[in-house]
């Protein structure tokens, strides 16, 4: 797995956002000065950070990235998590995912966050470094688990080059690789969620989620940035190894792309 730490942020438990899913109140705008020495597209990430809602949210919430708005819209319409679950979740650092999972699936709740960079542990979940592309990553999980998952969600994302299409297709070879690592330790009826940003082979993706899901779906969160390519396809109701069939599949953009 070359996944990305989704934000930055220090140990701590679940938040204290209470399953909120976008931020409340006006914030007022924050210009930054380019300083010297500072180049100006720092200043511009700079300044995106201090005026995004979900940034400043994250930190009043208790949540360790802005990330973990996406994965509670993504739940406010899908309805993915349910008390006591088992749960993998990749591309896990730096543990907002893990942080909603473990508000959402309560005490009873089995939770193995894993990523290819060290992280602080949440308190109550499962943590593993390693690569999930990699088969003994495969395996540790599997032993972790000691026991079939309900769902897998997938957050990886590859260092970004600032080619499109190499991105685009180097995303999509990571949510294969969960995919495959899905297929062999869900439970049926299991789920399974994955990032990836458009660029025109995501349907190749979608078609083989179809194989082996009662329902695929794409979404894009208000969470997500309004201009980016990102989307993640969401897959319910697996049907277990060697059960896949060609029933139609149901796409659903309904999640609209706008700011907080």
């Amino acid at each position: 797995m070359t996944g990305r730490s989704k934000g930055s942020g220090g140990p701590g438990g679940a938040g204290k956002g209470g399953g909120k899913s976008r931020p409340s109140g006006r914030n007022l705008a924050v210009r930054v000065r380019t300083a010297r020495r500072r180049k100006t597209s720092s200043t511009r990430w700079l300044q995106r950070q201090l005026n995004d809602p979900y940034v400043v949210a994250a930190k009043k919430d208790g949540y360790r990235s802005r990330a973990a708005y996406k994965l509670l819209q993504l739940d406010e319409k899908f309805k993915l998590l349910k008390k006591g679950q088992a749960v993998v979740d990749l591309g896990a650092a730096p543990g907002g995912w893990t942080q909603v999972l473990l508000h959402a699936l309560g005490p009873r709740g089995k939770i193995l966050a894993v990523d290819v960079n060290e992280m602080d542990e949440v308190a109550g979940c499962m943590t593993l470094v390693g690569d999930a592309t990699d088969l003994a990553t495969e395996a540790a999980i599997r032993d972790a688990l000691d026991g079939p998952a309900d769902l897998v969600l997938s957050d990886m994302a590859p260092p970004a080059t600032g080619h499109r299409a190499t991105d685009h297709l180097r995303i999509i070879a990571l949510a294969e690789a969960a995919l495959d690592l899905a297929r062999s330790v869900l439970a049926p009826g299991g789920g399974f969620v994955a990032k990836v940003w458009q660029g025109g082979t995501e349907g190749t993706l979608l078609a083989d989620l179809k194989k082996d899901f009662v329902h695929v779906r794409h979404a894009k969160p208000e969470a997500s940035r309004a201009g980016s390519a990102e989307m993640y396809v969401v897959a319910t109701g697996y049907r277990g190894a060697g059960n896949d069939t060609d029933d139609d599949m149901d796409n659903d953009m309904d999640i609209e792309q706008r700011e907080g």
